[in-house]
């Protein structure tokens, strides 16, 4: 059985609702209207707009005050309210403190009380599972690499690890078996990427390792794998190809293509840190290809509006940015393709990661996603992953984020509209800057629905 949280409201005329939870997911309580919980004034008193987050995860859960008003408290304990000369707006100017919740826990907001209860009937995983897919076998050789001590120092002791156990013939690690470590080439806080070449083929590859930060549980690691699988069906010319995965020694392990032009911010470092416009627009239309044909391509994984899990259309990226827009040359023309289909908010929705999304960090999602992605992550459409081209793409062109920034970027998401592009770079064309302006456009929804849209309406700006 699987770990379930409830919220039960235990006062005034809600008294008696109950809200559960079986998966991972966050939950805004507060007055507006677009809040999980919208809390009537005509019920409850005392409640801000954005009072409070939970970010949930069964059989964990958290709190965080957003700086309401009159604070959030913790079995009649205040665990965090901004100062009373303060706006809601300037919040953001200090980091608040989260706390976990246990089982028989209640909250209080205003007049409203929440009692929170966690039941935890989890199925531990108690051996590595064999999710292995077959690797194709390259046809192109290539030079045999050598890492340097320097490199050699960056790389960490699970990859060195994993590698000397898949030349052990561990059965759980057979796809790494003759691949050598070259070189480390990305990390964040869900693992670290790196450069890999197989000592027979010499065919290179991107070796990215996933370290789970709960307890093992079957169902959240074949979830997990579920969705990688998903990401093997798309095979297009924008997105980049998973050669193959497994899961063993308590790591995801997955690899892709290589390319060694590196992603939109090397290219944005190499160049000064703006792109020319039509360099950029070559790149989004691309990217845009891709997102369009991920979009609508069946894949074997899809949660039904019933809750079953079948196979259904359409994958959603949900955390598209610059970094996961790869770049390689081909007959001298520069190819763009979409990185880590969904996989980061993948393992955060199984629960792998450990990670509040209240946490993200500056070099991490919130930067380049709508709100409307914050308030429903769960519900999000195609129209999500526009929006972040649409980011991404303002990004490129102005070398500045969308949005204004403080210390809470999660807060700011709500808050803080997008600045018109042309306030950052006036040299920007007045057709095109319109249009990005337009996909920018998150209330009371995204603009463009569809990355087709938003494709012809740059093309006709340009034209």
């Amino acid at each position: 059985m699987q770990a379930t949280i409830t919220l039960t409201i235990t006062t005034g005329k809600l008294a008696g609702k109950t809200y559960t939870f079986d998966q991972r997911t966050n939950f805004i309580l507060g007055r507006s209207d677009d809040c999980d919980l919208s809390i009537p004034d005509e019920f409850y008193r005392r409640v801000s707009r954005y009072h409070c987050v939970l970010d949930i995860n069964p059989p964990e859960i958290k709190i965080k005050d957003l700086g309401s008003l009159n604070g959030t408290y913790i079995n009649k304990h205040k665990i965090g309210q901004r100062e009373s000369n303060q706006a809601a707006k300037d919040t953001i100017s200090s980091e608040l403190p989260e706390y976990e919740l246990k089982d028989g826990d209640e909250i209080t907001l205003g007049d409203m009380v929440l009692r929170v209860t966690i039941e935890n009937n989890v199925k531990v995983n108690s051996h590595d599972q064999n999710d292995q897919v077959a690797l194709p076998k390259p046809n192109n050789y290539q030079p045999k690499l050598k890492p340097n001590n320097t490199e050699t120092a960056k790389i960490s002791n699970v990859a060195k690890t994993l590698i000397k156990l898949a030349n052990e013939d561990n059965k759980n690690l057979a796809l790494l078996c003759n691949y050598e470590l070259i070189k480390l080439i990305g990390k964040n806080s869900f693992g670290e990427v790196y450069l890999v070449q197989h000592n027979q083929t010499r065919a290179t590859a991107a070796l990215k390792i996933m370290i789970p930060s709960v307890v093992e549980e079957e169902s959240r690691i074949k979830k997990f794998a579920q969705e990688i699988e998903n990401l093997q069906t798309l095979k297009h010319p924008h997105i980049v190809d998973i050669l193959g995965y497994g899961y063993g020694e308590k790591v995801f392990f997955i690899l892709m293509e290589y390319h060694k032009l590196g992603n939109v911010c090397n290219l944005m470092k190499q160049l000064g840190g703006k792109i020319p416009v039509p360099m950029a627009l070559g790149i989004i239309l691309q990217v845009l290809d891709g997102l369009n044909y991920a979009h609508s391509q069946e894949v074997p994984y899809i949660k039904l509006a019933n809750g079953n899990v079948n196979k259904g259309k359409g994958l959603l990226h949900r955390n598209l940015k610059p970094d996961n827009i790869l770049l390689s040359t081909i007959n001298r023309k520069l190819v763009a393709k979409v990185s880590d289909h969904g996989l980061a908010k993948s393992f955060y929705i199984a629960g792998l990661s450990g990670q509040a999304v209240t946490k993200i960090k500056k070099d991490g999602e919130p930067l380049f996603i709508p709100r409307q992605q914050v308030l429903k992550f769960q519900e999000c459409k195609p129209d999500v992953d526009v929006w972040a081209s649409a980011a991404c793409l303002y990004n490129m062109l102005t070398g500045c984020l969308p949005r204004d920034f403080g210390n809470e970027p999660w807060l700011d998401v709500l808050q803080n509209d997008p600045v018109p592009i042309r306030q950052r770079d006036d040299s920007i064309p007045t057709r095109l800057a319109e249009v990005i302006d337009l996909a920018l456009v998150e209330k009371p929804h995204i603009h463009f629905q569809s990355a087709a849209a938003f494709k012809q309406a740059l093309v006709e700006s340009i034209t």
